[in-house]
């Protein structure tokens, strides 16, 4: 490789490095300074004011039916995909599809069976042998 062949990547190197160095100091000397305010620091959702603390715990079924949204809004996508490559697919891709969903669906069913979609404490409990009530 000569030198000849790699001056205009210098050039266009030098160039990108002026301008990302004029950027940044024109963005300095135009921008505006940090001035520490208490109501900047304040969070603000959409006009509503806060009340409460922003930071508390979530129980891991939370995390878990989050989860579940995720692997079924993937499979929404797929099959959409699928439904729109129909024709060109076949009966090889339907077979495909429905040994997708039948996985999916097995999997599900594993789920339901494990108890990861009960949220409600009373059938946890029943589930665990412990007594059902208020005072327990």
């Amino acid at each position: 490789m000569s030198t000849t062949s790699l001056w205009p990547i210098v050039v266009y190197f030098a160039l990108v490095s002026t301008l990302v160095t004029g950027i940044l100091l024109v963005s300095y000397a135009l921008g505006e300074r940090h001035r520490p305010n208490p109501d900047s620091e304040e969070p603000f959702e959409s006009g509503i004011v806060t009340v409460g603390y922003g930071r508390f715990r979530l129980t891991a079924q939370f995390y878990l039916m989050a989860v579940f949204f995720v692997i079924f809004d993937l499979e929404a996508a797929f099959l959409f995909a699928w439904a729109i490559a129909f024709r060109q697919t076949g009966w090889l891709g339907y077979g495909e599809a429905m040994v997708f969903v039948a996985i999916l669906l097995a999997g599900l069913a594993y789920l339901w069976r494990l108890g990861a979609l009960e949220w409600g404490p009373a059938r946890r409990a029943i589930r665990a042998g412990q007594p059902q009530g208020r005072g327990t």
